[in-house]
């Protein structure tokens, strides 16, 4: 039943965003585009709300109650920049905006990689906290050991991650030469990010 209801809950985040960007894009109502893309955290909390009744009810803890935190948490740590990131894209394709990407090259993509891992790192503590408010909830150290080894996978997911955005620091990418370096493309990337 969990695994059903956190893929209900990933087609409920597409089809929020499609309207809402549909709203705000096509029909030219940014305001209830808005309230419809506000209403994507609401998804996560049916979740929540669902997986804690799922174990009061005695379900014994298991990998889908370890992926429905992890859910959670990369929702939580990923889910407002994967909105503004398409919210940029549709701005594009359907109201002509220009589209700026994210720096491609040397210590401003260091910096754009360092602040996407710490959404990875957001969500595994928030997937850690989950877990172990469920460990405690359960409160039987035979029963939660699936748990347990969820929080060792959130970590090593943010470590594999954090290992992957430092090397854009320890060996960054140099700009072709024939491409150069656009000055203040990086500053308008940071502009249009917030």
């Amino acid at each position: 039943m969990i695994v059903t209801l956190i893929i209900a809950c990933e087609i409920g985040f597409w089809v929020l965003l499609a309207a809402g960007l549909g709203f705000r894009y096509l029909l030219r109502m940014p305001r209830t585009g808005l309230a419809l893309l506000l209403c994507e955290p609401v998804l996560e909390i049916v979740l929540l709300v669902v997986t804690a009744i799922d174990l009061k009810n005695g379900a014994e803890p298991s990998w889908e109650h370890g992926l429905a935190a992890l859910y959670i948490g990369y929702t939580v740590g990923h889910g407002h920049r994967t909105v503004k990131w398409l919210d940029r894209h549709a701005a594009h394709r359907l109201d002509g905006r220009p589209l700026i990407r994210p720096p491609r090259h040397g210590m401003a993509r260091a910096r754009h990689e360092g602040k996407v891992w710490l959404g990875t790192l957001i969500g595994a503590t928030v997937a850690t906290a989950l877990l172990q408010l469920a460990v405690w909830y359960v409160d039987d150290p035979a029963r939660v050991t699936s748990l347990e080894a969820w929080q060792g996978a959130a970590w090593r997911a943010a470590g594999i991650h954090g290992l992957i955005a430092l090397s854009y620091a320890v060996w960054p990418r140099k700009a072709p030469a024939a491409e150069g370096t656009a000055p203040g493309k990086d500053a308008e990337y940071e502009r249009a990010r917030r």
